[in-house]
Protein backbone atom coordinates (compact mmCIF):
# COMPACT_ATOMS: atom_id res chain seq x y z
CA UNK A 1 0.00 0.00 0.00
CA UNK A 2 1.35 3.74 -0.75
CA UNK A 3 1.67 5.89 2.33
CA UNK A 4 -0.37 8.93 2.66
CA UNK A 5 0.98 11.53 5.76
CA UNK A 6 -1.72 13.26 7.33
CA UNK A 7 -1.64 17.51 6.95
CA UNK A 8 -3.09 20.27 8.98
CA UNK A 9 -6.29 21.25 7.53
CA UNK A 10 -5.60 25.39 6.45
CA UNK A 11 -7.46 27.77 4.44
CA UNK A 12 -4.95 28.23 2.05
CA UNK A 13 -4.34 24.02 1.75
CA UNK A 14 -7.95 22.85 1.23
CA UNK A 15 -9.13 25.83 -1.44
CA UNK A 16 -8.78 23.75 -4.26
CA UNK A 17 -11.18 21.52 -3.15
CA UNK A 18 -13.57 23.58 -0.87
CA UNK A 19 -13.68 25.76 1.99
CA UNK A 20 -12.97 25.18 5.68
CA UNK A 21 -16.09 26.22 7.96
CA UNK A 22 -14.24 27.99 11.00
CA UNK A 23 -14.92 30.89 13.04
CA UNK A 24 -12.74 34.53 11.98
CA UNK A 25 -10.03 36.20 14.09
CA UNK A 26 -13.24 38.31 14.65
CA UNK A 27 -17.01 38.15 13.56
CA UNK A 28 -18.54 40.20 10.93
CA UNK A 29 -21.15 41.55 13.29
CA UNK A 30 -22.89 41.44 16.82
CA UNK A 31 -26.13 40.22 16.88
CA UNK A 32 -28.40 38.89 19.90
CA UNK A 33 -28.15 42.03 21.70
CA UNK A 34 -24.30 41.92 21.22
CA UNK A 35 -24.22 38.23 22.78
CA UNK A 36 -23.60 36.34 19.70
CA UNK A 37 -20.98 36.56 16.86
CA UNK A 38 -22.27 35.75 13.80
CA UNK A 39 -19.18 34.34 11.44
CA UNK A 40 -20.79 35.32 7.94
CA UNK A 41 -20.99 33.73 4.36
CA UNK A 42 -18.47 30.50 5.14
CA UNK A 43 -18.84 29.03 2.16
CA UNK A 44 -20.59 28.77 -1.21
CA UNK A 45 -23.00 26.20 -1.91
CA UNK A 46 -24.05 24.99 -5.15
CA UNK A 47 -26.29 22.70 -6.70
CA UNK A 48 -27.42 21.97 -9.92
CA UNK A 49 -31.55 20.73 -10.59
CA UNK A 50 -32.31 20.48 -6.76
CA UNK A 51 -32.36 22.08 -3.50
CA UNK A 52 -30.35 22.70 -0.60
CA UNK A 53 -31.05 20.07 2.00
CA UNK A 54 -29.56 19.58 5.86
CA UNK A 55 -29.59 16.16 6.92
CA UNK A 56 -27.96 14.78 10.33
CA UNK A 57 -25.23 11.83 9.66
CA UNK A 58 -23.74 9.04 12.57
CA UNK A 59 -20.90 7.67 11.54
CA UNK A 60 -18.80 5.64 13.21
CA UNK A 61 -15.02 6.39 14.47
CA UNK A 62 -12.45 5.01 12.36
CA UNK A 63 -8.58 4.78 13.77
CA UNK A 64 -5.16 5.51 12.51
CA UNK A 65 -3.70 4.51 10.28
CA UNK A 66 -6.67 3.81 8.01
CA UNK A 67 -6.60 2.04 5.07
CA UNK A 68 -8.36 4.35 2.14
CA UNK A 69 -10.24 1.95 -0.55
CA UNK A 70 -12.33 4.28 -2.18
CA UNK A 71 -13.29 7.89 -3.15
CA UNK A 72 -16.42 9.31 -4.14
CA UNK A 73 -18.01 12.95 -5.57
CA UNK A 74 -21.06 14.50 -6.12
CA UNK A 75 -21.50 16.09 -9.53
CA UNK A 76 -24.32 18.72 -9.08
CA UNK A 77 -24.04 19.91 -5.85
CA UNK A 78 -21.12 21.01 -3.24
CA UNK A 79 -21.41 18.66 0.27
CA UNK A 80 -20.74 20.74 3.62
CA UNK A 81 -19.75 18.62 6.78
CA UNK A 82 -20.25 20.35 9.91
CA UNK A 83 -19.53 18.74 13.45
CA UNK A 84 -21.65 18.52 16.19
CA UNK A 85 -19.15 18.11 18.64
CA UNK A 86 -15.47 19.28 19.64
CA UNK A 87 -14.09 16.09 17.84
CA UNK A 88 -11.63 15.83 15.18
CA UNK A 89 -12.13 14.24 11.50
CA UNK A 90 -10.35 13.07 9.01
CA UNK A 91 -10.84 14.57 5.40
CA UNK A 92 -9.27 12.95 2.48
CA UNK A 93 -9.71 14.55 -1.01
CA UNK A 94 -8.20 13.83 -4.46
CA UNK A 95 -7.60 16.14 -7.15
CA UNK A 96 -9.79 15.33 -10.51
CA UNK A 97 -7.19 13.81 -13.58
CA UNK A 98 -9.30 13.23 -16.41
CA UNK A 99 -12.53 12.29 -14.47
CA UNK A 100 -10.46 9.66 -12.10
CA UNK A 101 -9.40 10.64 -8.96
CA UNK A 102 -5.62 11.73 -9.22
CA UNK A 103 -3.39 10.69 -5.40
CA UNK A 104 -5.47 11.88 -2.46
CA UNK A 105 -4.39 13.80 0.22
CA UNK A 106 -5.32 13.62 3.82
CA UNK A 107 -6.35 16.59 6.63
CA UNK A 108 -6.90 16.33 10.14
CA UNK A 109 -9.16 18.75 11.67
CA UNK A 110 -8.60 20.58 15.20
CA UNK A 111 -11.92 21.14 17.38
CA UNK A 112 -14.65 23.31 15.78
CA UNK A 113 -13.45 23.11 12.25
CA UNK A 114 -15.88 22.02 9.59
CA UNK A 115 -15.32 22.16 5.48
CA UNK A 116 -17.44 22.71 2.44
CA UNK A 117 -16.38 20.23 -0.55
CA UNK A 118 -17.12 21.85 -3.88
CA UNK A 119 -19.36 20.49 -6.58
CA UNK A 120 -17.73 17.28 -8.14
CA UNK A 121 -14.76 17.01 -6.16
CA UNK A 122 -13.51 13.54 -4.82
CA UNK A 123 -13.32 12.90 -1.47
CA UNK A 124 -12.95 10.10 1.36
CA UNK A 125 -16.12 9.18 3.15
CA UNK A 126 -17.14 10.51 6.50
CA UNK A 127 -14.09 9.81 9.12
CA UNK A 128 -14.67 10.88 12.25
CA UNK A 129 -11.26 9.98 14.49
CA UNK A 130 -13.12 9.60 17.87
CA UNK A 131 -16.64 9.34 19.45
CA UNK A 132 -19.58 10.95 18.63
CA UNK A 133 -19.58 11.24 14.73
CA UNK A 134 -22.47 13.21 14.62
CA UNK A 135 -22.61 15.81 11.32
CA UNK A 136 -24.71 18.15 10.34
CA UNK A 137 -24.77 17.56 6.50
CA UNK A 138 -25.69 20.84 3.89
CA UNK A 139 -25.91 18.77 0.12
CA UNK A 140 -28.26 18.68 -2.80
CA UNK A 141 -31.60 17.07 -2.40
CA UNK A 142 -32.80 16.06 -5.56
CA UNK A 143 -33.67 13.77 -8.46
CA UNK A 144 -31.29 11.60 -10.74
CA UNK A 145 -27.70 9.85 -9.13
CA UNK A 146 -25.11 12.16 -7.59
CA UNK A 147 -22.72 9.96 -6.38
CA UNK A 148 -19.87 8.58 -8.43
CA UNK A 149 -17.59 6.32 -6.62
CA UNK A 150 -14.10 4.85 -7.84
CA UNK A 151 -12.48 2.13 -5.92
CA UNK A 152 -8.36 2.14 -5.70
CA UNK A 153 -6.43 -0.97 -7.34
CA UNK A 154 -4.23 -0.17 -4.60
CA UNK A 155 -5.29 0.79 -1.56
CA UNK A 156 -3.48 3.94 0.33
CA UNK A 157 -2.46 3.54 4.20
CA UNK A 158 -3.13 6.99 5.54
CA UNK A 159 -1.66 8.18 8.95
CA UNK A 160 0.56 10.87 10.92
CA UNK A 161 3.96 11.17 9.97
Amino acid sequence: MTQINIRQLTADSFAPFGEVLELKAQPDKLINQGQCGRHHDLATLAFSGGRAGISLFDAEPRSLPYKLEMVERHPDGSQAFIPMSQSRFLVIVAPDENGKPGRPLAFETTPGQGINLHQGIWHGVLTPLQAPGLFAVVDRIGPGLNLEEHWFETPFTVSRS
